[in-house]
């Protein structure tokens, strides 16, 4: 039993191997927490960016009638109203939306 206890304390053969892991492993799953987080932060100031240039689509047409030979079609107009938290506002009262979402991202330089 002397010689087996003996044994084992002298035996350090994997002990390097397996610390080396556990240390790459934590270098690892560090690395790719960040990185998941970064790409978490591109994602929403892209999906921010999609959503502020479709509220600011206006969607107004109009034309004019047109007369031809035999036929003739009277003019359209559509006028785009202000939509639920267009502007700023926070919605028509009773309307049963929730609130607005407003997503202020800080500006930052796009090259870096």
């Amino acid at each position: 039993m002397r010689n087996l206890a003996q044994r084992l304390w002298q035996d350090d053969a994997g002990f390097v191997v397996s610390t080396e892991l556990v240390l790459v492993a934590t270098i690892l799953v560090i690395g790719v927490t960040v990185g998941q987080s970064t790409l978490r932060d591109a994602v929403i100031s892209e999906l921010a960016d999609t959503a502020g240039a479709i509220n600011e689509i206006n969607q107004s047409y109009s034309f004019t009638s047109v007369t031809g030979h035999s036929s003739s079609v009277t003019g359209s107009i559509f006028v785009d109203l202000d939509d639920f938290c267009d502007n700023g506002t926070e919605g028509v009262q009773g309307s049963g939306q929730g609130q607005c979402v407003d997503m202020d991202l800080a500006a930052r330089d796009e090259g870096t």
